[in-house]
Order: structure tokens, then sequence, then C-alpha cells
């Protein structure tokens, strides 16, 4: 199904696709261009989701089945994370939204059962790559509350907070007519209501035994067979869990008082044991004093040794401050573990799925707030093992992120090697246990790299290779700093109050490797790849005075605006000369803070390690009291040995190589004598809130205003636009000051007379001003380091409605121009010979096609703003095509990336649509409501790259990935993972002879005589209805599919147990011949599988 115009009624008037329609391609009259031959067309386009990174979020739920070696995790807002082996992920998300509260595998069946908030069961297929709800039940009278599978049982109990038991049929997703009511199994043991079930098991050696734990504190062994209560065990404080001895002879509970009580099923009178394993004992025999409740335990044997307890949970009230901790009890040895994020479960990974034998227990796995951990229970200490699932995005909130697709080939081996010196020490050294499921056939082969920044400074390096997540390098930009060591000893100077590192621009350039970055403090770092380590003596830097009011120097209080009445700036278009001496007084006369940045950079020799190693800090400094305004826009170029930045105060352009201020204006001068706004200078402001384009909100509980939701690069109001663009203008808002928006580095046409291309920078505004700046560069070798860059404004200025986003180039065959670049070189190279090749090699060479254009060749120059795309020709610089995006919203996010080797520009808008045009020509192929801009965190990481991806973080811990490629959508389902594969289930343990003679082996029910309906009859109606799942025909076809390619893999394993299926045959030679495609294979595999359960097809 291609439905690509999707639009929601009401929500995007502005944007639908009729009104864009006449909005396309206006051409200037008497102006043709040559026509090129655009490839994409609207059927090369399809949006869908591919896959979810990262660690769920805020979760709440975890089981495991230990045959298929599958990992689940449900959350809080209804998803389900499915974890195998690493790099088989998958993400499901329940359509209520309701918090998952219980999961429970169908163990080694390839189904899953999860309960929900909102008193919903759900039973869902994993036998396909996207799993799907065969079945749902809806409670409507009884809140669920805890629920219990047995293993290789179809009946599930449910209990509930009125204290009943239901048992639901896991094939039919029917309820039983059998129900154990609360007043019927306390009988009078009790004279209150025994409160909510917490806890329902089966006794490991006799399935007909079923122990109850109600809330209170009281417990009922029920005998299934004669519906009656065998024994009553009372205690007078709140049961949180319970755990079975394999044996069946004895269990132990968990309470409230942080103690637990260790019973023999046949003395309910009072406990064998009761221990307080944090209570400090008391001298005169008396209790333990409380200690905070024990949530969970469990009781754990093993052959050769001591049993093991373990417990979260029941720390004494006094460790205040203390961490959670996770508590192992072996033998006379206790082990307290403490964990960085408090515990929401944990499991014992044991050998076997059986719970009438030794279990063995081998690992435990932990699922935290934050994070999850496994820890080896066969390893002296308790190591944990290193996660190898890419779980830590959030370590440090994430403030940005970059997406390149098709990056150089050497690119991530090279990240790998020096990420590797990285790693930790001291981890488990077995395999990761957690290893069920297949890998999917990446069809995909070129190199992915998602590079986030984060609120600490850290910046991480992912490869994201064929739609897998794996952490490559992480670089501390935090480590040029000095570090204030406690809240008293921080500098007055800093802008912000927490995170004065964070991340908010990261510019990257793939084939020469440099990286800069610009942090929150109105700082920028530029970095060199290196593989050799180095000592630098001292860390280059500059700072830099950058600040709004033109006559600063001749009122030196800064207080009061100078008259104005002309327009600012003069015709004067050579820059200002730079002020890049370092600062000699931190306030000036009157006292206010000057010439002072916002960090203080270390003034001792720094090891930086291989990888990236700084080349220059940058900072801007204080301007008689006013704060350094954040920076707003950032681009580097390795070729002409340059970066630049701005803000909403103006723009600075640094050459790294000389370490020296090139250009430091104001925005206003800029535009020289062409400034088309009468506007006032005003003085700076005192608040330390940062404004302008910046898009601010770095941690997640920062409240943004209203006005600036609706436009996070300029301050726009509902019609401020027609305003602050309106003649008759004479100031403009200081919140509003014109910011750079957009900055692009390329060699082209810079004025209409120019008769072949020249290295410029275009620098785009958030009134929607393009203006070009033209670089002079010195011959390369020796010269480019002892001559200066000449940087002149061009004089050309164009103009689109709102803030610019983005800007490119192309050739006149409608081909990409890429900025040039100097390929990557080892530069920490000692030898002389190589020092004056490395100098060669500097020649500031374009590598873009452009540099061999004939001079009678034209190009074009595609820019996005927030509102419009316009195509450029250069160098007559007559618009060529354009387009109105949207109306009533505003483009976030717009790039220019290649798909199926043409190139298009996609957008996403605050409205939720995401959007296709086609290039040079604008035309709309794609149009899809995505999801709407509900927080500042998606627009701060939406981007698109190349070959049809796309990414944002769609929580505070995890990535959404998603393609906009027709051609990657159809693929998507062979590069999935498949999470079940066919696994004989385990034998079951040995009897022995002597317990097969005199009996006290397990004992076995016939489950189905006593909860069919023959024999319990048929439950009420009115107490839960029954939904079809969406996975009903489609999860049996895709399931069949892949049982019969399984066949030649491996036998399935028989079902040991030959329980009756008498009606179930028909039932599923019904369905599976309703699966057309599949009715021959269905047919033969029923005959040779007949006793399996239909959702194992």
């Amino acid at each position: 199904m291609r439905k690509f115009k999707k639009v929601l009624d009401g929500l995007t008037a502005g944007s639908s696709s009729a009104s864009q329609q006449q909005q396309q391609q206006q051409h200037p009259p008497g102006n043709r261009e040559p026509e090129i031959q655009e490839t994409l067309q609207s059927e090369h386009f399809q949006l869908c989701k591919t896959v979810r990174h990262g660690f769920p979020y805020q979760p709440s739920a975890l089981a495991f089945d230990p045959v298929q070696k599958i990992l689940a995790v449900g959350t809080q807002t209804g998803a389900l994370r499915l974890f195998g082996r690493p790099g088989v992920e998958c993400y499901c998300q329940h359509d209520s939204g309701a918090a998952v509260i219980q999961l429970q595998f169908l163990i080694n069946e390839g189904a899953l059962v999860s309960v929900l908030a909102d008193d919903t069961l759900h039973l869902w297929n994993l036998r396909q790559k996207r799993p799907a709800i065969l079945h749902s039940l809806k409670f409507c009278r009884e809140r669920v509350t805890f629920c219990h599978l047995p293993f290789q049982s179809k009946w599930l109990y449910v209990g509930t907070e009125r204290g009943n038991i239901h048992i639901v049929n896991v094939e039919s997703f029917t309820l039983s007519g059998y129900v154990i009511m609360w007043n019927k199994a306390i009988e009078l043991s009790s004279k209150s209501h025994p409160g909510p079930v917490v806890h329902i098991s089966d006794n490991p050696m006799d399935e007909g035994k079923l122990l109850i734990g109600y809330e209170s504190g009281t417990v009922v062994l029920w005998d299934l067979k004669s519906k009656k209560a065998d024994y009553r065990y009372t205690y007078d404080e709140a049961i949180h869990s319970v755990a079975w001895h394999h044996e069946g002879k004895q269990f132990i509970c968990s309470h409230s008082d942080g103690t637990l009580t260790i019973w023999n099923v046949r003395s309910p009178a009072k406990p064998v044991q009761t221990i307080t394993p944090h209570g400090k004992q008391l001298k005169d025999g008396k209790k333990p004093e409380p200690c905070k409740p024990i949530l969970k335990v469990e009781f754990k044997t093993t052959r050769s040794g001591e049993p093991f307890i373990i417990l979260s949970g029941g720390l004494s009230y006094d460790t205040v401050g203390r961490r959670p901790c996770l508590t192992v009890m072996h033998g006379k040895s206790t082990a307290v573990l403490e964990m960085d994020y408090p515990i929401v479960d944990f499991l014992t990974l044991c050998e076997t799925p059986y719970p009438n034998d030794f279990q063995e227990p081998y690992a435990v796995v932990v699922l935290l707030e934050k994070d999850l951990v496994l820890i080896d229970l066969a390893q002296n200490g308790y190591p944990i093992f290193e996660n190898p699932y890419p779980l830590s995005i959030h370590e440090s909130p994430v403030t940005c992120c970059e997406y390149f697709a098709d990056c150089p080939v050497d690119l991530i081996p090279a990240l790998y090697s020096v990420g590797a010196r990285q790693k930790r020490q001291g981890y488990s050294k077995k395999e990761w246990p957690i290893n069920g499921g297949n890998w999917g056939l990446g069809a995909q082969s070129y190199p992915e790299i998602i590079i986030t920044g984060h609120a600490d400074g850290s910046v991480k390096f992912w490869d994201a290779s064929a739609i897998t997540l794996q952490v490559l390098y992480k670089l501390k930009t935090s480590k040029v700093f000095e570090k204030s060591r406690n809240k008293d000893d921080r500098p007055n100077t800093d802008i912000v109050d927490e995170d004065p590192y964070a991340i908010q621009i990261i510019s990257w350039c793939p084939e020469s490797r440099m990286l800069c970055i610009a942090g929150v403090s109105a700082h920028v770092i530029i970095y060199r790849f290196s593989k050799q380590e180095v000592i630098t003596e001292v860390i280059p830097m500059l700072e830099v005075r950058l600040f709004y009011e033109m006559n600063d120097a001749e009122s030196p209080e800064g207080e009061q605006p100078p008259p104005l009445s002309t327009p600012v700036g003069g015709s004067n278009p050579q820059p200002i000369p730079p002020q890049s001496h370092p600062s000699t007084s931190s306030s000036s006369s009157d006292g206010l803070r000057d010439n002072v940045p916002c960090l203080k950079v270390k003034n001792s020799p720094l090891k930086q390690s291989p990888g990236y190693q700084t080349e220059l800090v940058i900072q801007l400094v204080w301007v008689g009291g006013e704060p350094p305004q954040q920076i707003t826009s950032l681009a580097v170029n390795s070729s002409y040995g340059l970066v630049v930045f701005g803000n909403c105060n103006g723009i600075a352009m640094i050459d790294y190589l000389q370490k020296a201020v090139l250009l430091n204006l104001g925005t206003i001068e800029l535009y020289g004598s062409n400034d088309p706004y009468r506007r006032e200078p005003r003085s700076p402001r005192k608040s330390r809130q940062p404004s302008g384009a910046g898009l601010c909100d770095i941690n997640e509980g920062i409240v943004v205003p209203e006005d600036r939701c609706k436009s996070p690069t300029s301050d726009v109001k509902d019609n401020s636009f027609s305003r602050s663009r309106s003649s008759s203008v004479t100031s403009i808002d200081k919140e509003s000051r014109e910011a750079i928006s957009a900055l692009h580095f390329c060699e082209t046409f810079t004025r209409k007379a120019d008769s072949s291309p020249s290295p410029s920078l275009w620098v785009g505004t958030t009134l929607g001003t393009v203006l070009v700046i033209a670089l002079n560069l010195p011959p390369g070798a020796e010269q480019r380091l002892l001559q200066p860059v000449i940087v002149s404004p061009s004089g050309t200025i164009l103009r689109l409605k709102g803030a610019v986003l983005r800007m490119a180039f192309l050739d006149t065959t409608g081909c990409l121009l890429p900025p040039a670049y100097e390929p990557w070189k080892e530069h920490n190279v000692p030898e002389e010979k190589d020092e004056k090749e490395k100098l060669k090699k500097r020649r500031p060479v374009s590598v873009s096609p452009s540099s061999s254009q004939e001079i009678s060749e034209n190009q074009y120059a595609v820019i996005c703003s927030e509102k419009q795309a316009k195509v450029i020709s250069l160098p007559t610089q007559n618009c060529a095509y354009k387009q109105n995006i949207t109306e009533t919203s505003f483009v976030l996010r717009g790039d220019i990336v290649a798909l199926n080797n043409s190139i298009c520009l996609a957008c996403f808008c605050a409205n939720g649509h995401i959007m296709t045009f086609s290039l040079p020509s604008l035309r709309p192929l794609l149009d899809v409501y995505y999801l709407p801009l509900t927080n500042m965190r998606i627009a701060r990481t939406f981007c698109f790259t190349n070959n049809g991806q796309a990414l944002y973080l769609v929580s505070p811990t995890e990535i959404q990935r998603l393609t906009y490629s027709q051609e990657t959508c159809e693929n998507l389902q062979e590069m999935l993972g498949e999470l079940f594969t066919p696994v004989e289930t385990p034998e079951a343990p040995n009897r022995g002879f002597f317990k097969g003679l005199f009996g006290g082996g397990a004992q076995s029910l016939d489950r189905e005589e006593l909860f069919g309906e023959s024999s319990s009859g048929k439950a009420s109606r009115s107490l839960a209805q029954h939904i079809p799942g969406p996975g009903g025909i489609e999860g049996v076809k895709g399931a069949a599919s892949g049982v019969v390619g399984e066949l030649a893999r491996a036998r399935l394993a028989l079902d040991e147990r030959g329980q009756k299926l008498g009606d179930l045959e028909e039932r599923t030679a019904a369905m599976l011949s309703s699966a057309d495609s599949f009715s021959k294979h269905a047919h033969e595999m029923m005959l040779k599988y007949k006793d399996k359960k239909w959702y194992q097809f």
C-alpha cells in the first residue's frame, strides 16, 4: 500500500498537497532553465520505521525464555522490547499505551503473554520477524495483579485485586469456568479481606497444588482437584514475593519489614526460619530492627553446593544515601551488589526450565531504571558481563545528533581501533548468555555512522550499518577545561547553571575526519584525527569578542544605545580588526565582566590518546557585562583550513592552520550598505537565558515557553514574519535579533559577473537572508601557513521567507557538488621529510567537480528555509525554481540527500509532515503525516541522511530510525533478525527408580479435565471480553512459512506430555487452509506434528 499523500484534516491546512500543487515551480517570466532529466519519482518513496535502539524508556517488567535465550522488557508506555544475541532486537508497541505490569513467556513456544495496567492480557506471536498480537482478553470487573503460567501448560492463572484467581486457556484466550474465590481460599482463617493476589505458583513436585500469596501476609496452598485449601500460612507482615525450593517441600516469602520467612509446606503454624538479611542483630535476643521491604526473592538450588537466595531491597533504614542493592546469599556468604539506579526487577538465569530439578543458576539479569546489568554467579566476586547491546546512548543526556550514511569505508575500522583502547577491564570472562535468535540478511552494505553529542560534553561515534548499532569511540571534550571541584569553586563567568560543556552543534567532515563542536558555553573546539598518542604542552586557544552594537568602542558604558537614524553598517566592506588577544583583565573600568571566556582552558600539558585530538579551542568572551550568546551555526572546511560560526550577535571566521581570527562581524555589518532593515543598535542584555537560533533545552526537564515552541530558530509570534519584514519597522526586538542560522563553504560563483567558480562562504540568517563572502586563499605548501587568507563580502544578497536552514550546490547536470576537502592523512609524524610533504598536501584543492568546470557551465544553489525552498541559477542569480513548503507550520530540519543515484530535498515539519522534493525542480515527491512535534528533543535530534535514512530521539534513552526509501521498506523484512529458532526442549529430570517405586516424584495433573468446559462449565461473559488480535491469520501465515523452512534445519521437539488436542487439530486445519499460499505445506506439517499446539506453527 503506497499512499504518499496522507494529510490529517484540520491539522495541516496550509501544507496540504492540493495547495502545494498550485505553488509548484514558479518560473520568472522570460527565464528558461536548461531542462535537467530527473530520475526520482513518487514511487521511489515510502515511509516506515525500521529499528529502535537504546535502553527501553521507563521499564516496568522483565521476562526470560531459558530455552530460546530471549529476554523481554516491558515499559510504562506500553512498549515491548525483545533482545536475543547481540544484533537481534525487536520493538513492539501495545496500542493502548498502558503500562506493562508483567510478562510471561510460553517457554520454547515462540509466544509471550503481556499483562497491562488496563487489565488486558495479550498473546504475542514471536515466530514472525515483526511480532503481532494473536489474542487479547480484557477483564471488565476485576483488576489484574499477578499472573502465572506453569512450564508446558496451556492454562494461565490470573490473580486479581479482589483476591480471586481466574484461569485462561492460552490457546483460545478464553476463560475457564474454574474460579478460586478469595473467601473459599481463606475461609475462617482471617476475619478481614486478605488483599490482592501478589503471588501464584504451583508446587514444583505436584501440579495439583497451587500456592497463593495475598498481600496481607496470608499464603494458601490450594488443592485444585478437591477445590479446597490444604494449608494456610499466616504472618503479620505484608508479602511482596514468594519462591519455591525445587523439591516442593519448602518455600520462602519476602516481607515489607525486610524479613524473609522460610516455611515447611506441612508446618503452617510458624516459619521454620526467619532471616533479616540487613537487620542489626540485637544482643538480648530481641527481634532485629525493621528494614526496608524486600521487594523480590528467588530461591535457586545447586547440585554441588548450597542454594542461592537472591533478593532486592531490604536495606536498613539508617543507610541514607546508600545506592540500591541486590543481595546474593550463598551458604554463609552474603554479597551486597550496589547498583547505579533503582532496581525495577531481576531474574535468575538457570540451566533448566523445569521447576522440579536442581536449578543450577549461572547469572542474574537486573533491570534498573536506566540500565540492564547481568551478573555472573559462577565467578568469584560476581563480576558483571560486558553488555553488548547499545543501551548507553543516555549515559549522559543526548543534546544533539548527526547521521552519516555512505561514509568512506576506512572510517569505521579507524574509529573502532581507537575506541577499543577505551574498553573497561574486570568484566566476566564468559560469553553474553542471552544469545537467542538469528541475524537478518543485511542487504545494505554501505557504512553508516551516527554521532551523538551529550550534556557532559562527550561525543560518541556509533556504527549504525545494516540496522544495527554499536558504539565505536567516545570523545570527552571537557578534558581541555579546568574543572571546578565544588559549586563554590565555580567561576562566576559561566552562563549555564549546569552542564557547561554540553554539546550543541556537531560539524564533521568524514573524508578529512576533521571534527568541530560548538558547546553551550559559547565555545568551539576543532579536532584532528590521529592514530598516534601525543602530549600537547600548550593547548592552542583563541578568544573572540562578538557583540551586537556597532559603536561599542565609543560607548564604554554599554548602557545607553547611541542614537542612530541612518542604516547601520556604512559602506565600508572591510572587516573590523580581529580582537583575538587572550584576556588580560576580567572586568572593565566600571566593574562589569569584560573580555573573559565562560570556561578556563587547562594550562598544564595534556596527554591526548589516539583518536580525536584538540587542534584549537575558540571561546567567545563577555563584553561589557553581557555574557556571550550561544552559537547557532557552525561549519568547518579541511581544504581551506577554516572554521566559521555565528550566533545572534554576528559571525566569526577562524583560520585554524594559522590560529588567527579572519572575520569578526556583527550580523548587521555583513550587509554593508545593502541592509534592507532600518535598525537601532541595542545595549547588551543582562539575562543569563540564551536567545536566538539555538534549541536551548539541553535537559529533558526544561519547560519551553509557548511561543518558542512555535519556531525554534526565529522567535516568530503569530504574524511576526510580516511585521519583522515590513519597512516601517524602526527597531528589532532584542529577542528576535537576526542570528546566523546556516553556513556553507563551497566553490561557486560569488557574484553575477564571475566567469569561474571560486572559494566562498554562504551565510544564512534567521530573517531569511543569504549573504555571500568571497575567500581568497594563498597558494599551497609553506605559503598557506605564512600568507593571510583574505575575506571580503561579495555584495551578493538573496532572500527567502523564514529562517535559512540548509544550503547546497548542484552542477549544470543537477549533480551535488560537495564542499572541497583534504583527504585524511596522519599528521603526527616526526620525520622532516614527511613534514614537507604534509605542507605540500595542504593546497586547498577542491575535490568537487566544480574546479574542472568550463567557464560557460552554470551551477545551482539550493536554499531551504523554514517556509520555502528556492533553486537559484548561478552566476545569473535568477530564481530557477521555488516551492512554498508550508504556510501554517515551519520546517524543523531540511537536508539535501542522495537516493537512488540522484538527489532530493527532505524536510521534517513541526506539524508532523515528512516531505521530499526533487532537485532542481522542487517537485513534491512525498508528503506523509508522520508525527507531530511533541517536544523539543525531536526538533533537536531529527536528521535525514543519504540512501533514504533518517533518525530522531524518540525518548531520552532511545533512537528511532526510519526510512523514506521504498526499496529499503521492501528489503526490511529480510534485514530484520529472527527471534524464534527451533530448539529442542531439554529432557525432563529423571525421577529415579526409588521415587518411581514409592512415589514422591513430580505429580502430574490433567488440567484439561479440571479446567475444560465439560467439567468446570462456562465463565461469566461479563467478566472478560475476548478481542482477536491483528496478528491472527497473518501470524499463522508468517509462522507457517517459517516452520516449512525450518524443517530442513532441525527436527522440532515433540511434546513429551502428549496432551489431548482433539478439537484443536480441526481448528488448526481451518486456520492454515485459509492461509492459502501455505495450505499444502501446512497440511504436511500438521500430519508430521500432530502433537504441537497451534500457536507453535
